[in-house]
C-alpha cells in the first residue's frame, strides 16, 4: 500500500485535528452516512481538504486488505525527528522527560499501540532506530488512534550513540530485563529519564542493554514469560506517571 495513504475514521480524523493537515484528499464511501462522518466533513472543509465521494472497490484498492471502514486519505508524508531534532526536543522541556525507546520493535502495529499508550502516559517522545525497526506506516498511524499525530516519533541512525548524548544532557536510561534482579517498582523513576524496550522474546540487544544506567524486571506471575512491548510500555511508563504524580 502506498505509505503516504492513511485509512480508518479514526486515523483520518485525527490527521485533521491538527491545526495544518497533512491531508491532501480523502475517499469516503458513498454509503457512509453518520455522525462520524459528519464530523470529518465539517474537519475537512474547515481544512480545505477535497473529499471524494466513492465506490467500496475504490476504497479497495486505495486501500488494499486493511479494515479502511470506508474511509482514506492521501498524505504529506508524517515527519519524524532525527536525532538532532530530539536532543533539541528534550533541552527545551521545563519538566524532567520522559521518553520510550523501543529497540527493535518491528510490527507496526505494537509501534502504534506503543505510541497510543506513550501520549496517555504524558512520554515526551518515542524512539526507534532506522534498520530493523517499524516507522510509521499506515498501519501504525492507525492502530495510534491518533497519537502518531501528536506524539514527537524519532529514528536515528546509531540508537548507542543517541543514548549516550541522552546520558549526557541528564536522561537516566532504565532498561528491562527477566533476568535482572532489580524490580521496576524498586527503581527511582522520577527525573529525566528513557526507558528501553526490546521486542517481544528477543528483549533489548546486548548492546542497547550496556549502554542502559539501569536495568529492571516486571514482575509477573503465573507461567507467561513476557509481556507485549505494548503492555509492558504501559507497565512502565505508567510507573513513572505514578511516581511524578501520585
Amino acid at each position: 500500500m502506498d505509505p503516504d495513504v492513511i485509512f480508518g475514521l479514526h486515523a483520518v480524523q485525527a490527521a485533521l485535528d491538527v491545526p495544518v493537515s497533512r491531508i491532501k484528499e480523502i475517499w469516503l464511501a458513498a454509503d457512509r452516512q453518520d455522525q462520524r462522518v459528519d464530523a470529518l466533513l465539517k474537519a475537512a472543509e474547515q481544512q480545505g481538504v477535497v473529499v471524494h465521494k466513492a465506490e467500496r472497490d475504490t476504497l479497495d484498492k486505495i486501500a488494499p486488505n486493511v479494515q479502511h471502514q470506508g474511509c482514506a486519505a492521501r498524505c504529506k508524508p508524517l515527519e519524524s525527528l532525527d536525532e538532532k531534532g530530539l536532543m533539541t526536543l528534550v533541552e527545551s522541556l521545563n519538566e524532567p522527560a520522559l521518553l520510550l525507546i523501543l529497540d527493535g520493535v518491528q510490527d507496526p502495529h505494537n509501534l502504534g499501540a506503543c505510541l497510543r499508550t506513550a501520549e496517555a502516559a504524558g512520554a515526551h517522545a518515542v524512539i526507534a532506530p532506522k534498520d530493523r525497526a517499524s516507522g510509521l506506516t499506515a498501519t501504525a498511524v492507525k492502530i495510534s488512534s491518533g497519537a502518531a499525530e501528536r506524539v514527537p516519533f524519532a529514528q536515528v541512525t546509531n540508537l548507542s550513540r543517541l543514548m549516550r548524548e541522552l546520558q549526557d544532557a541528564g536522561v537516566w536510561l532504565v532498561g528491562t530485563s527477566g533476568d535482572s534482579e532489580l524490580s521496576l517498582f524498586q527503581a527511582e523513576l522520577k527525573g529525566s529519564m528513557a526507558i528501553v524496550l526490546g521486542a517481544e522474546g528477543k528483549g533489548i540487544r546486548r548492546l542497547t542493554r550496556d549502554n542502559c544506567d539501569q536495568v529492571v524486571y516486571i514482575p509477573m506471575q503465573g507461567e507467561a514469560e513476557s509481556l507485549n512491548v505494548s503492555v509492558a510500555a504501559g507497565v512502565c511508563l505508567y510507573e513513572a506517571y505514578r511516581q511524578r504524580h501520585l
